[in-house]
């Protein structure tokens, strides 16, 4: 007769089989992305098994995720082609055939260079030009400008000298006509 299982020992053993499909199902995953040939990465098995970050870092499945690592690495370095040694002839010619694109690439950029000050050559000429054709008005606009100012203050000047003059000799006769009247009134 079999005894009569407590919750407890219900729940601790539905908890024992989710966790033991949930990590057969990380193994699969781990070997199915190997199989398709892509990365397997901790985060990628994580993601496509549909479960916690921790879990493929857990005891047994982190040593299984690390082993098909390894593997698809070992696979990817035999599938490499091996280097051959490069004759020395070879790396001669190669290096003949970078002098001369050098020597090409040199001379190209000298003539860039001069075209492009020649370029900027002529728009400093244009825009110096332009500056001093602009400057040359302003200034011309102003020499006009004191040449009235001037005329217009020697005119005020030669009026000034004139109204002094007269009153100098308003003044002047205002004097002799004083002096006048002072020696009619003592003599």
């Amino acid at each position: 007769m079999s005894s009569k299982r407590t919750p407890a020992q219900v729940l601790a053993e539905s908890r024992r089989r989710d966790s033991r499909v949930k990590r057969e199902r990380v193994l699969a995953v781990a070997d199915a992305i190997a199989a398709r040939g892509d990365v397997v990465t901790f985060a990628a098995v994580a993601k496509e098994a549909g479960v916690s970050n921790w879990l493929v870092y857990a005891e047994g499945v982190r040593e299984h995720i690390e082993s098909v690592r390894t593997r698809q690495a070992a696979a990817a370095r035999r599938a490499s082609p091996r280097r051959t040694q490069a004759s020395t002839a070879g790396l001669r010619t190669d290096l003949e055939l970078a002098r001369q694109e050098i020597s090409e690439l040199r001379a190209e950029r000298d003539t860039l260079k001069g075209a492009l000050r020649r370029q900027l050559g002529q728009q400093f000429d244009q825009a110096a030009a332009g500056d001093l054709v602009a400057r040359i008005e302003e200034l011309s606009g102003q020499v006009q400008q004191l040449a009235a100012e001037r005329d217009a203050l020697r005119r005020e000047r030669d009026d000034l000298a004139a109204r002094l003059e007269e009153m100098e000799d308003d003044l002047a006769a205002a004097r002799t006509s004083l002096r006048q009247m002072i020696r009619r009134e003592n003599g």
